[in-house]
């Protein structure tokens, strides 16, 4: 019977672990090699080989509503899109509301995780780690968590690049770059249109010289905020939304979601649209990046071919020249060393692992890999589904799939991402974030059920239709129910307006959508899908 659990790791996914393991009424013991929690989040002056690193600016992508774990909403007066500095102070309360540092060992490297000589029968693991004086210790666990990330070995792709060990000038990759002080008045070209490729580039925009960002093959770019100012995902992420998107021809829903951004900004006339359409294309989230391409502060300019002295040529045939510094953002390249090798094994770019989480080829499923994964939505509420999943399988309350059944699914869903995101070898990491969310959480038994909502609770059940699919909806019934879920979701746009109320001002209109709308809404919907059908829509791309 599983009792102790090791989670290696002590970042946003390993909280998580530690607080859900509890809840199941087993044992973690928790492995962290830094001295604190909040990994990717610990923001630190000086990189740490093998580590995750941050920049001092950056600020989260997700909102806060979106973000948070589900039964533990976030400080009103916090921001919507908080700096790091916030939300690490957010994982802080977190762990001290819940007492998870008491489980944690600080200063402690996992150095191997292996199976048991009687692994078929027990289901246990040998683990040994290196504590703080540098003393080897082995232990002995009934199941492992593994939540170590997978930002911290840089991907600098500099022999692709003829005459880059000729290059005068700095090439350093992001995982290095913490502000821009250092490329004050200088000439800096920026590789890679990421999330951190953008932000950076904007960044050094504001104090360099000339700044040009260099890109394969563009990317659709959205901003956090949405209609009325409020934030995006909270509009965007909806149970509403995604049914409908899944009832209307993709074409349709891809040229719909391309004509409203390029009615705010044409992404062809800025050097930014990519070569494929928005849903075939992972998508960058940056409020900046467009205006400092119109102010000129950034040229976007094609991939790079070579360099030659302090001169960068791109595949174009057009030159930079005088450059100063190049900065790589161009990825990572995960490594998990302390598992076994047969483990390790790929297909395509992940991990051979079952709905992102376990290894189909063990005899018993007691190692799970949490957070490994990438979704156009908050990573903290993914991983903290994967784990109140991974824990009951531990438990024996869940069976997964015979293993053959699983490498099947894992090809097919590995095939369907492929297909899905055409542009990056990364890809096989991404998942569609509401969908995947409701796979596990049925699998847990904790989806929520809106039809008999409606019929119960027709207010919440408004809000968890129409209104952002917010974690607590995760909450609501079936194994970890929490008390305060539906009130945290009927206040869940409160919090989202308390940081503005900075002075005295006129309370928001309340926009319950009605009967009306939603209705129309339908019909519009039904009208482009016949539309569609009858070819009446060609003439109009």
């Amino acid at each position: 019977m599983v009792r102790r659990v090791a989670v290696i790791g002590a970042g946003s996914s390993g909280l998580a672990c530690i607080k859900i393991c509890v809840d199941e009424g087993l044992e973690p013991v928790c492995f962290e090699r830094s001295d604190d929690i909040g990994g990717l989040w610990k923001f630190k002056e000086s990189p740490e080989p093998e580590r995750s690193s941050i920049y001092w600016s950056l600020v989260v992508n997700t909102s806060k509503e979106m973000m948070c774990f589900s039964d533990f909403p976030m400080p009103d007066n916090y921001s919507n899109y908080m700096h790091n500095s916030q939300l690490l102070q957010y994982f802080r309360l977190y762990a001290e509301h819940f007492d998870l540092l008491s489980y944690i060992n600080f200063k402690t490297t996992v150095r191997r995780v292996a199976q048991r000589s009687d692994f078929s029968v027990s289901g246990q693991w040998d683990i040994v780690t290196i504590n703080k004086k540098g003393e080897e210790e082995k232990h002995i666990f009934d199941a492992v968590l593994v939540c170590s990330g997978h930002y911290t070995h840089p991907a600098l792709p500099l022999s692709n690049f003829q005459g880059h060990d000729t290059f005068c000038g700095r090439c350093l990759h992001s995982w290095e770059y913490k502000d821009a002080d250092a490329c004050r008045g200088k000439r800096v070209v920026v590789v890679g249109i990421g999330n951190s490729g953008g932000d950076i580039a904007v960044e050094i925009s504001r104090s360099a010289e000339k700044t040009f960002l260099s890109t394969r093959q563009g990317a659709w770019v959205l901003g956090r905020m949405s209609s009325d100012g409020l934030p995006l995902d909270m509009t965007s992420i909806t149970r509403f939304i995604n049914f409908l998107t899944r009832l209307l021809p993709k074409s349709l829903v891809n040229w719909a979601a391309e004509r409203a951004l390029n009615h705010k900004y044409d992404h062809r006339l800025y050097g930014l649209k990519p070569r494929h359409s928005f849903f075939f294309k992972l998508k960058i989230v940056n409020d900046d990046l467009p205006s400092r391409i119109l102010l000129g502060r950034i040229r976007v300019k094609p991939n790079v071919r070579e360099f030659c002295d302090t001169r960068v040529v791109f595949v174009d045939g057009s030159t930079v020249d005088k450059v100063d510094t190049v900065v790589f953002a161009t990825g990572y390249n995960y490594s998990f060393p302390f598992l076994p090798p047969e483990l390790q094994a790929k297909c395509d770019y992940r991990l051979r692992l079952y709905k992102h989480v376990f290894p189909p080829t063990l005899t018993h499923s007691t190692l799970a890999v949490v957070g490994f994964i990438h979704g156009l939505g908050a990573i903290n509420p993914l991983a903290e589904m994967q784990v109140r999943w991974a824990t009951r399988v531990f438990k024996g309350l869940i069976s997964l799939p015979a293993e053959e059944r699983m490498m099947k699914e894992i090809e097919k869903d590995t095939a369907t991402i492929n297909q899905s995101f055409k542009c990056s070898e990364r890809n096989p990491l991404q998942v569609d974030y509401l969908p995947y969310m409701d796979s596990l959480a049925k699998e847990v038994g904790v989806k929520p059920n809106i039809l008999r909502l409606f019929l119960n609770d027709p207010k919440l059940a408004l809000q968890a239709f129409l209104g952002p699919c917010t974690p607590y909806q995760y909450r609501l019934s079936g194994p970890g129910q929490w008390d305060g879920a539906r009130q945290a979701i009927l206040t869940q746009w409160e919090r989202v307006i308390q940081p503005f109320r900075t002075k005295v001002v006129p309370e928001p209109e309340t926009r319950t959508p009605s009967s009306l709308s939603i209705i129309m809404t339908f019909s519009g919907a039904a009208l482009l899908c016949l539309l569609y059908h009858r070819h009446i829509l060609s003439s109009w791309f």
